[in-house]
């Protein structure tokens, strides 16, 4: 399938967020749409691939820029040093309520969409996994695809007028699923556990993958990507919002 894409900014109640749209070329059906969550360098060259991977599989995918508060629009941080503190510091700074105004704004946007049927789902990786599993606490997102979501068993980050996101689990309605790097350090052993523990005492609806991989195993640039399982993500991703 063909696609395009194109910039937007959308108002939120932090401010203007810029966005990337991937879509089918096709404009004259209607397809499910996703919410696609970055990592803390946001819309890099890796995650723009991997967006229009989905898009091309008949999906709206909206890609948000998830620090939009803190940077100029257009911001993409290096995969180096500098841009992982760069990172890592906005990551501190953006509360968690700032995020579902963000979430608000998107599904708001796509509601206005001719091309767009009604369905979304969320996909992210890394705080994007944690953000794609935040967004399913919105009743509108029907499926999450989180890929080794940092900071979910923490309860660390800063939480504004909301509360931590693991603490919420209970509410999700969504289909969800889980996908972790055993060798991954920054979601340990201990805090998978504790994740998979709090959904199962929650009864969330959710499938649960441990692959043997590092953290950032999808991202195709870096000595970490593994295609095989990237190539395994898209079709388990796929097979999920399929079913919205």
């Amino acid at each position: 399938m063909q696609i395009t894409s194109e910039w937007l900014t959308l108002d939120t109640a932090t401010g203007s967020m810029r966005c990337q749209l991937f879509r089918p070329h096709n404009s004259n059906k209607r397809y499910p749409a996703i919410l696609f969550y970055s990592e803390i360098f946001q819309i890099t060259a890796p995650i723009a691939r991997t967006a229009a991977m989905m898009a091309g599989q008949g999906f709206l995918v909206l890609v948000p820029e998830v620090f939009h508060e803190l940077n100029a629009a257009g911001t993409v941080l290096a995969y180096d040093d500098a841009g992982k503190d760069k990172g890592n510091a906005d990551k501190w700074a953006k509360p968690l309520s700032s995020y579902d105004s963000d979430n608000a704004a998107m599904l708001s946007y796509l509601q206005k969409r001719s091309d767009f049927n009604g369905k979304t789902g969320a996909m992210g990786v890394c705080i994007g996994g944690h953000l794609a599993f935040r967004a399913a606490l919105n009743p509108a997102v029907n499926a999450a695809c989180c890929l080794y979501a940092t900071d979910l068993h923490s309860n660390t980050l800063p939480i504004g007028s909301a509360k931590q996101t693991l603490d919420c689990a209970s509410e999700i309605q969504a289909e969800l699923l889980m996908i972790w790097g055993k060798q991954d350090p920054h979601i340990p052993a201990e805090g998978r556990a504790k994740i998979y523990q709090v959904l199962t005492q929650a009864g969330c609806n959710f499938s649960w993958h441990e692959v043997n991989a590092q953290h950032a195993f999808m991202r195709d640039e870096g000595e970490r990507y593994n295609p095989a399982l990237a190539l395994w993500v898209y079709q388990q991703a796929r097979e999920l919002f399929q079913r919205l």
